[in-house]
């Protein structure tokens, strides 16, 4: 089924500047403002966070939450980068306590904006509602970042953020295809759909039939990945993007041998893109895939 998305509860943008060089010091945070802070050259990470206080909403297992991003201001392609998320209420408090679900407290989905690249991350808890992780982003773009989370007791929240690494964006040496097949290291991917045509706001059914590249039969090994079969991210072409291009599913559990199949729907037309990822011989796979929607 479609991911269901609680609300849009933060959107949190990293500003760097290209002329200071320095790492977050322990402790550091950004304004909570809704406007600019200006980078320095004192050492501070420079952040513009921006959230929405839902007060209309009265389920109890939903709680307004802001992620506060925290990197440094220079960020140098494809090195390593230390990324702090801290998780608080609307009023500032750290949200202490989270809840597992797919055998993580966090997930992170990081995409350039024009949806070449894609990652699949989780942060390490160090406690008191701070996330941290090292990653890298691998050439000058845009990039929006997915949190994925559950306070404990609570509806899961999406948060999105944004971070830009600066520098001239090389030009694309291929123009993205739509292709049905994609072939990895030793498996070939073949999707299939329900229907002959993608139609938005219609439930469909996506099948994935993985291949063995030397002998082409369906294969058997398959092993599962965050306690399914496999999983699947779709966002939407969009700019900028938010929070309403995301969906997240999740494989059938009455998926055939050889197969990885999901039940969703696209709510609006456009180009997506989709990332499908399985576990074969203990190493995490990923298809990618552009449809159309009608």
């Amino acid at each position: 089924m479609k991911y269901s998305i609680a609300r849009i509860v933060a959107i949190a943008v990293l500003t760097l500047n290209q002329g200071c060089s320095s790492q977050v010091k322990s402790g550091e945070t950004a304004s909570q403002e809704n406007t600019t802070v200006s980078a320095n050259h004192n050492g501070h990470a420079t952040e513009q966070t921006h959230y929405e206080h839902h007060s209309n909403n009265h389920n109890s297992n939903y709680v307004s939450t802001q992620a506060k991003l925290t990197a440094p201001k220079n960020i140098v392609p494809n090195q390593p980068l230390p990324l702090v998320i801290n998780i608080q209420d609307s009023q500032g408090k750290s949200i202490s306590k989270f809840d597992k679900f797919q055998e993580q407290l966090m997930h992170l989905i990081v995409v350039s904006d024009d949806l070449k690249f894609f990652n699949h991350l989780h942060p390490n808890y160090k406690g008191n509602g701070r996330f941290e992780i090292n990653t890298n982003f691998p050439e000058p773009s845009k990039y929006t970042i997915f949190s994925d989370y559950k306070p404990s007791g609570k509806q899961e929240e999406v948060t999105v953020m944004k971070i830009t690494v600066p520098g001239s964006t090389p030009v694309p040496q291929e123009l993205a295809k739509y292709s049905n097949t994609k072939i990895l290291a030793d498996t070939k991917v073949n999707l299939n759909f329900s229907q002959p045509t993608l139609k938005a706001g219609e439930e469909v059914n996506l099948k994935f039939a993985l291949q063995d590249i030397d002998n082409n039969q369906k294969i058997k090994d398959l092993q599962p990945y965050l306690g399914e079969k496999g999983h699947l991210v779709i966002i939407k072409s969009s700019s900028p993007l938010t929070v309403s291009d995301y969906i997240h599913a999740h494989a059938r559990k009455d998926s055939p041998d050889g197969e990885v199949d999901f039940v969703t729907s696209f709510p609006e037309a456009g180009t997506y893109k989709l990332w499908m990822q399985f576990n074969r011989n203990g190493k995490v796979n990923t298809a990618d895939f552009w449809v159309n929607v009608q």
